[in-house]
């Protein structure tokens, strides 16, 4: 692949991704769902498991390719470096910014999401990925899941209540929710209190998960033909699937809130299998033909990927303000809006469906209008 050459690709996967996460978030009941658009309630995954991984999976991918193609023009490494921190530091303050409305107070601010792990993924990924080689880079990754793996194990914490314990994987009990409740007790998810499924122990196997889409960046940069690329990204999917199936059965098990090494490398599996078929279908069909008629239909996910980043902050502030404007002092415009949605005699769990569907094409005429304009937002 050339220094310059966008991959339509992961575009695609990007869109797919964003899409995926507007369907997921934004139900029009959260207790009328069907059980893909649910996360795995502790152990275990779903469907909606993917998508968190799949955008750390995504941004390696995109920060070495963007990287290598700044050092080719002749770049200074920490010129990007700083260029890299800045970005992350960045990324952060927008998510704490979004956890901040609508009340915009401090004391009860949730200091951990899903942006600010974003932002230091990208952060403690930069200096990896321009100072390192690929192997090393797969010893950090390897290396960051096994302190991970040790730590969770083998450090001795009280719970929640006060009790001591060792290698507790329960919620509220882990090594990583002691550190967050000391470090932010106040400041985490409101739905526990006492742990945070993006809490700050647990980021470190989420930058291996970055690390993951760091190594897939550097196959797909390489000199090999297109469709030896497609076949080793879909052979090291089933590996991957196959490693995490057995590290889960041997260790920490699959798990999306503790971000275990098992879930890493089952989430990475999924994200080479599905970028596999994106990238065949889109960017190494021998037949333009072929190509061009999955482009066609691939197009609206590309759409949804130009402006993911800000489609993401978007939608945030859409879902707080459809809750916390109100067209009556009982009802709040979510609730109005959906009203006419529930009188259409639909399966709660259908009417919920369509919702978030409403919700998310609403979104995509935004990303395709953007578009239209030549309007793209980075950070």
């Amino acid at each position: 692949m050339k220094p310059n050459q966008r991959l339509l690709s992961l575009d695609a996967f990007r869109g797919f991704t964003i899409a995926a996460m507007l369907l997921v978030n934004n139900p029009g009941d959260w207790g009328n769902l069907y059980a893909p658009l649910k996360h795995a309630p502790w152990d275990g995954w779903t469907f909606t498991d993917w998508i968190f991984p799949f955008f750390v999976f995504i941004s390696g991918i995109s920060m070495t390719l963007s990287l290598g193609r700044r050092a080719a023009l002749g770049d200074d490494k920490l010129h990007l470096l700083r260029q890299s921190v800045q970005r992350g530091a960045t990324i952060v303050a927008i998510g704490l910014l979004l956890n901040l409305i609508p009340g915009f107070d401090l004391a009860t601010l949730r200091i951990p999401g899903v942006l600010q792990r974003l932002g230091l993924c990208t952060v403690l990924a930069a200096p990896i990925v321009l100072y390192c080689g690929w192997r090393a880079q797969l010893a950090w990754l390897l290396g960051l899941l096994l302190a991970y793996t040790s730590v969770q194990i083998g450090v001795s914490v009280p719970d929640a209540a006060g009790v001591w314990h060792t290698g507790s994987l329960l919620p509220g009990e882990d090594v990583g929710a002691w550190l967050d409740r000391t470090l932010m007790d106040g400041h985490l998810w409101r739905s526990s209190k006492t742990w945070d499924p993006e809490g700050l122990l647990s980021t470190v196997p989420a930058v291996a998960s970055q690390l993951a889409g760091v190594l897939v960046s550097h196959w797909l940069a390489s000199q090999r033909a297109a469709t030896e690329k497609t076949v080793w990204m879909l052979v090291a999917g089933l590996g991957l699937l196959w490693a995490g199936e057995i590290l889960g059965a041997w260790s920490m098990p699959i798990n999306k809130n503790l971000w275990s090494p098992a879930y890493v490398f089952f989430m990475a599996g999924w994200a080479c299998l599905v970028l596999g078929v994106f990238y065949w279908l889109l960017d190494a069909m021998p037949d333009p033909a072929g190509r061009a008629t999955a482009a066609r239909w691939a197009q609206p996910l590309v759409i949804f990927g130009m402006n993911a980043l800000f489609l993401f902050a978007l939608s945030s502030l859409v879902a707080k303000f459809l809750g916390f404007v109100h067209t009556a002092p009982e009802q709040s415009l979510k609730a109005w809006l959906y009203a006419p949605i529930q009188a259409l005699g639909l399966a709660p769990v259908d009417a919920s469906l369509l919702f978030a569907l409403l919700f998310t094409a609403c979104h995509f005429v935004i990303a395709w209008a953007m578009l239209r304009k030549g309007w793209f937002v980075q950070v």
